[in-house]
């Protein structure tokens, strides 16, 4: 265990660091918002912070909507498993009734 190479992630410490990193980044670039000047369409693209609470606002719509979706698309966990059996008992053992048998698929036309 001790012989296994680590990877740059796996150090708890070095996970820290890139998020202080990360949150720092995060600092300037709305403290810049602050100071740059930007040349908008709308007025609400001028207020300070808009493109973050804007996206973080989408990812709060787009969690709800997939939960929303999931209440129609969610399948059992066994969805396939059942599909399977069945087609294996309705053949009378077999998975498909062309599987076990020598003839081509194409109806039996051999090619000239």
């Amino acid at each position: 265990m001790s012989g296994e190479k680590q990877d740059f992630f796996d150090n708890p410490n070095n996970v820290r660091n890139m998020l202080r990193v990360f949150y720092v980044m995060c600092a300037l670039l709305f403290a810049a918002d602050f100071v740059l000047h930007r040349h908008t369409e709308f007025r609400l693209e001028g207020l300070p912070g808009f493109y973050p609470i804007y996206g973080f606002v989408g990812c709060v719509i787009l969690v709800f909507a997939a939960k929303w979706m999931r209440t129609f698309l969610m399948r059992p966990e066994d969805y396939y498993d059942k599909r399977e059996l069945t087609d294996f008992n309705s053949d009378g053992g077999n998975m498909s009734s062309h599987e076990d048998t020598n003839t081509p698929l194409n109806g039996g036309q051999q090619r000239a």
